[in-house]
């Protein structure tokens, strides 16, 4: 439960790299993160980006048809540049078996970050980068 209310902090401590050996609430949020009920969530939610964004991928089935669209500006342009890494990425996170807890940090702040590259493209993030990091950061 406290896990879940501090999530946004652990969050950040685990896509830094901190250890989920630290502390109790951190290898709680890391056992939460890491589940796969989450990680296919936020598969879904990569898949909801890019379909509102024009661009739906076609490399996995989809729970996002049936979830009302996204209501959230979209930095459209680049979403639809990157629709083949960020469907690689919804692949990932939906992956069976088990995947660093970091990455899976890196994608939820990614998603949950409304001021971020994904929602805002003059934000000065490059999403290109930030999408390679994250893969990279969900390999072992």
């Amino acid at each position: 439960m406290l896990a879940r209310c501090a999530a946004a902090r652990l969050d950040r401590q685990l896509a830094a790299g901190t250890s989920p050996e630290a502390s109790a609430r951190l290898a709680a949020r890391a056992v939460q993160l890491t589940s796969m009920t989450f990680r296919r969530d936020l598969a879904t939610s990569v898949q909801r980006i890019l379909a509102a964004a024009g661009d739906p991928p076609a490399t996995m089935p989809s729970r996002a048809a049936s979830v009302p669209p996204l209501r959230l500006p979209l930095s459209r342009h680049q979403i639809s540049q990157l629709a083949g890494p960020l469907a690689r990425l919804a692949g990932d996170l939906a992956a069976p078996g088990p995947v660093p807890v970091q990455g899976v940090a890196i994608a939820c702040q990614l998603l949950a970050d409304g001021t971020g590259p994904l929602y805002h493209p003059a934000r000065g993030d490059d999403l290109s980068d930030l999408i390679e990091e994250l893969t990279q950061a969900l390999s072992w």
